[in-house]
């Protein structure tokens, strides 16, 4: 019989806590289901975020919660199928995230419907006939990327301000199983491998639908709930630099005025109104507006990390090899980069502040191209540690110089 009591949020949050940790140790997804009609009558996406962080907290792993976390969701689906879709007004991030996400449903679906045609089971030769369709609606499901770079760099950093950083570095663990599982369905169409094709693509398209539905149901409720008009102002500033996915933003929505307690939205001076004229440095001096020309004309990526791991600048070059935004600022280094590679990010910084090691080295095959990666320790006169310097470069074409160029090659 149901506890007819109202619960606190605390008694909720350790109801919620013991069905996962229960769930995780193996127990009966039905059982647990039934369980938590009679335990809670309704739960609300912040609560089961707020448990997901709880967990995160004590020491699981973001990896253990993601390999179930479409279970999660099937035990609170019901209670999730209940609520109110969110709203908001075209122009917010909110409605250009869920404009996307009906875009690539609907892509989805359609893919998902072409590599059935392929047959059962799937013939190299009838993919030949379906390729060009294959790949056209595979390029158009692949631009999710930028959909998940704006959640990585201009969401998450604000949801990361508010305590919630455990269910952010679970979803972006499962956006690069997607990027992967897209690539690796975009290798078979190109080989001509139709088994591997249609068995990746369908597993790409169902998993991109179950992140759709996670953040429709838990994502966006809990973010409107968290985050301030303040707040998605700024994040609404930086989301063109990394762009869109199948949807332009709507028009429409201006922020309402800062609340009682909340700053109202940072608009930043002009770098040539800045007062103090030029700045001192160990050789000459230049004026804010001339630092930042020369950063942005180094034809490098660049990005500075300080002693207490908080990215406080990267340089908004044109051409930029990595996507960054200005959420990143502010925010901690180790949630800037996936899941799985945080723990190479955690070795190097521990070496340079140690002084074990001053420089790490790295270099990747990108789009065809080479791009060299580096980390420099910096310090200051006395030897204490002040930060890391990074810089990517892509070197394909340096890599094939040969000989001399000692002219000008200028067509006259």
């Amino acid at each position: 019989m149901a506890d007819p009591t109202p619960k606190s949020r605390e008694e909720r949050m350790g109801i919620l806590k013991g069905i996962i940790e229960d769930l995780h140790a193996g127990a009966d997804i039905e059982g647990l289901k039934r369980r938590f009609t009679h335990l809670i009558e309704d739960v609300q996406a912040p609560e089961i975020a707020r448990m997901e962080q709880r967990l995160v907290e004590e020491g699981m792993p973001p990896e253990q919660i993601k390999e179930l976390c479409d279970v999660h969701v099937e035990v609170f689906k019901e209670s999730l199928e209940r609520q109110k879709a969110p709203e908001a007004q075209p122009g917010h991030p909110v409605h250009t995230f869920q404009a996307e996400n009906a875009a690539l449903t609907a892509v989805a679906d359609e893919f998902v419907a072409a590599l059935e045609a392929l047959g059962s089971p799937p013939t190299d030769a009838a993919l030949v006939d379906a390729k060009d369709t294959l790949t056209e609606l595979l390029g158009r499901l692949a631009t999710v990327d930028a959909h998940y770079l704006r959640k990585e760099n201009q969401l998450f950093p604000f949801l990361e301000k508010h305590g919630v950083s455990g269910p952010t570095q679970v979803m972006w663990a499962i956006h690069d199983d997607i990027r992967a599982l897209l690539k690796k369905t975009r290798a078979a169409l190109e080989s001509g491998g139709a088994a591997q094709a249609v068995s990746t693509g369908l597993e790409a398209a169902k998993t991109l639908k179950e992140m759709i539905y996670k953040e429709e149901k838990i994502l966006f409720p809990m973010s409107l709930d968290a985050l301030s008009e303040t707040e998605w102002a700024e994040i609404r500033a930086g989301e063109d630099e990394l762009g869109y996915s199948l949807v332009a933003p709507g028009e429409g929505w201006r922020p309402a005025e800062a609340g009682p307690g909340q700053p109202p939205a940072a608009v930043p001076e002009p770098l040539s109104a800045a007062p103090g004229g030029r700045v001192p440095l160990s050789t000459g001096a230049l004026t804010p507006e001339q630092v930042d020309l020369l950063l942005l004309n180094l034809h490098l990526d660049v990005s500075f990390v300080d002693e207490n791991d908080e990215v406080r600048y990267y340089s908004a070059t044109k051409e930029r090899i990595f996507p960054r935004s200005p959420g990143i600022v502010g925010r901690k280094v180790q949630n800037c980069h996936p899941p799985d590679s945080v723990h190479t990010v955690n070795k190097i910084l521990e070496a340079f502040k140690s002084g074990a090691k001053d420089s790490a080295d790295f270099w990747i095959a990108i789009r065809g191209g080479l791009v060299y990666i580096r980390y420099f320790a910096m310090r200051d006169a006395d030897g204490n540690y002040r930060g890391t310097l990074e810089i990517s470069q892509d070197v394909t074409g340096i890599r094939e110089l040969e000989g001399e160029q000692r002219l000008l090659d200028w067509e006259d």
